[in-house]
């Protein structure tokens, strides 16, 4: 095994898969580090649950090839599915049994004893805020509640990597946010999560890189300010406490925005480190002085629009 397949959690080479006539995935390639949250994101009918289906050994692929946590997908799919959990889009709860009766139904699929499955039982309870509503029907919890079950449900098998299908579905934004703190403590913990979500915002809280699906095809890949930082729309702010400064640098920035009743001026630019310390060489070299300095980049939201917009729009192409 080469470093590389020791470092990733997740490896996808060429992976496709059609229904019918219907190409879902056309020649997809990843690298999960370990220990990492890796968010796909894509519209609805991009591939996002077909690749996990395919990863987490639900459905086989027309070709392709992948490792998940070591094990070869299709060599091993045994050892594969003994380490990994999945939370889908909709809870795998039962409703009839109390949260405390999910976990040991859970505990005895996987062939923990008796004691044991009682006592990791108790600790996800815990963990997941749930020990008051331990004894309680599911049918009696909250979407929030029921999501943290689901997803202690999906631990009890102490799986390394954790694939979670948009799993904040449905959710208000407060039990939103305790799931993103439970994703988040779980990643300190070593686990990995591929997460696969519409809500932009989670995944630029959550992921430590991003890859963007669209019609199967990875169209972008790499951090949140990476990704922002490589869509047209970026600048930097510059507002002066006087005329003078303003006129100054004017002739000092090339092609820039100018608002004379603000006193800024508003220059293109990735927002990178690099091209801020450029600007401020430059005026600072002439002596002049900024009253006011913001960065702005565009957000996932743009990224997303820019990259996965309709058929006949116009779509940006990132290298």
């Amino acid at each position: 095994m080469t470093t590389t397949q020791f470092q990733s959690a997740i490896t996808v080479t060429g992976l496709r898969k059609s229904f019918a006539d219907h190409v879902v995935l056309d020649g997809l390639d990843l690298d999960v580090p370990r220990g990492t949250v890796f968010s796909l994101l894509g519209a609805n009918g991009a591939g996002k649950t077909t690749t996990v289906k395919i990863l987490s050994t639900l459905i086989s692929a027309d070709a392709g090839a992948a490792r998940v946590a070591g094990h070869d997908l299709t060599a091993e799919a045994d050892a594969v599915r003994a380490a990994i959990g999945v939370t889908g889009q909709f809870s795998a709860v039962d409703n009839l049994l109390t949260g405390e009766e999910n976990l040991l139904l859970m505990a005895d699929l996987h062939h923990l004893s008796h004691r044991e499955g009682r006592r990791r039982a108790a600790r996800l309870l815990d963990q997941f805020d749930l020990v008051e509503a331990g004894r309680k029907p599911a049918s009696t919890y909250s979407g929030g509640m029921r999501r943290r079950l689901d997803l202690a449900m999906t631990l009890v098998g102490s799986p390394q990597v954790i694939f979670l299908d948009e799993p904040t579905t449905g959710l208000d934004p407060r039990s939103r946010r305790g799931m993103w703190r439970i994703v988040r403590d779980l990643v300190a913990d070593g686990v990995t999560i591929f997460l696969t979500t519409q809500y932009l915002e989670e995944a630029d809280e959550l992921a430590d890189r991003i890859a963007v699906l669209d019609h199967g095809r990875l169209v972008a890949e790499g951090t949140a300010d990476e990704l922002k930082r490589r869509i047209p729309g970026g600048h930097i702010r510059l507002r002066f406490a006087d005329p003078r400064g303003l006129d100054a640098a004017l002739p000092l920035l090339g092609q820039v925005f100018r608002d004379n009743d603000a006193l800024t001026l508003r220059v293109p630019s990735d927002g990178g480190v690099r091209s801020l310390k450029t600007l401020l060489d430059r005026l600072d070299h002439r002596g002049i002085e900024v009253a006011e300095l913001s960065v702005h980049t565009p957000d996932l939201d743009d990224v997303f629009l820019a990259l996965t917009g309709n058929p006949d729009d116009q779509k940006v192409t990132i290298r």
